[in-house]
């Protein structure tokens, strides 16, 4: 490749850690020097408004779409992206195909007091700016108090640091990839809190058309990351999940068996309904569909309802 290639992304400290791992990979995969890169810093709505919930300022697509717009209009070449904030339809032009293995996609538990989830006294206060985390954690304790808690993971620990709540949660990925090993954390299964769609997952979108860079990222495609938020991604998709629908769902793979969680809240916690499917990994972006199809079936009208 003669040319030098772009590579947007927020400007956190964990979207550039995720774009130097992505250009790391491609230096790996290429003999590359570093030289032949640039990493793009796009400031994007969601990293601009800080004072105000996610849902009351539009929601997942405030994270992408400044970068999606550059990326369109050739001023990058590739867009990096926390999975977990990308929208399920990607614009016109526009495609991913490209994810790197996942991260631990588990939620963490973080407090400078110690302890665990259930060691939080009675009435004690959360920061997360998580719907679907205030939804899951008001479910298990409805006693807490939950504040908003917007930010990067810096911003977020200085908050708890300043005693502004006794605890938050953070991705264990995002922990992991910036190697923070001072933030006291306790991972938190699964089975007790099911984390959101892709989350741990990065992924890479191109221009459609674009044949140079498509061959550039083909080395870097995880199949089993594809495959497990393929089957996540449409059970997301048939809930037309956003920032205002508590939604939790992981996809694992077990042989030739994949096996899909998915749940859904009500946004005060007061019901969540789960559900599972299992079947070969070909079939995850159906199952995901029909996951999705049962928990609807099963939800009341206005279960999503702001409450």
């Amino acid at each position: 490749m003669t040319k030098t290639l772009k590579i947007g992304t927020r400007g956190s400290p964990l979207a550039l850690a995720q774009a130097i791992e992505t250009r790391a990979r491609l230096m790996k995969a290429h003999g590359m020097l570093e030289e032949q890169f640039e990493i793009v810093v796009i400031t994007t709505t969601g990293d601009r408004v800080q004072n105000r919930a996610l849902r009351e300022i539009g929601g997942k697509g405030l994270f992408t779409k400044e970068i999606e717009d550059q990326l369109i209009e050739g001023g990058i070449d590739v867009a990096v992206h926390s999975m977990k904030d990308m929208p399920v339809a990607q614009p016109d032009g526009l495609m991913l195909d490209c994810y790197l293995p996942r991260e631990d996609p588990r939620d963490a538990f973080i407090s400078f007091e110690g302890g665990t989830l259930a060691d939080l006294p009675d009435g004690a206060v959360v920061g997360t700016s998580s719907l679907r985390r205030k939804a899951q954690l008001l479910h298990k304790r409805p006693d807490l108090k939950v504040v908003e808690f917007r930010g990067n993971v810096q911003t977020r620990v200085k908050k708890l640091q300043a005693k502004i709540a006794h605890a938050t949660f953070l991705a264990m990925a995002g922990l992991n990839r910036l190697d923070a090993m001072a933030i006291p954390r306790t991972p938190i299964s699964p089975d007790d809190m099911l984390p959101a769609v892709a989350q741990g997952a990065i992924g890479i979108e191109r221009r459609i058309g674009d044949s140079e860079t498509e061959a550039l990222l083909a080395p870097l495609r995880h199949e089993e990351t594809h495959m497990r938020l393929a089957a996540e991604r449409s059970f997301l998709a048939a809930l037309d999940g956003s920032c205002e629908t508590p939604i939790g769902g992981l996809a694992e793979i077990d042989g030739g068996t994949l096996t899909l969680r998915g749940e859904i809240l009500r946004t005060d916690g007061t019901e969540a309904l789960v559900g599972s499917r299992s079947g070969p990994i070909a079939d995850g972006g159906m199952m995901g569909e029909d996951l999705a199809a049962e928990l609807l079936a099963r939800a009341d009208d206005g279960f999503f309802d702001w409450r």
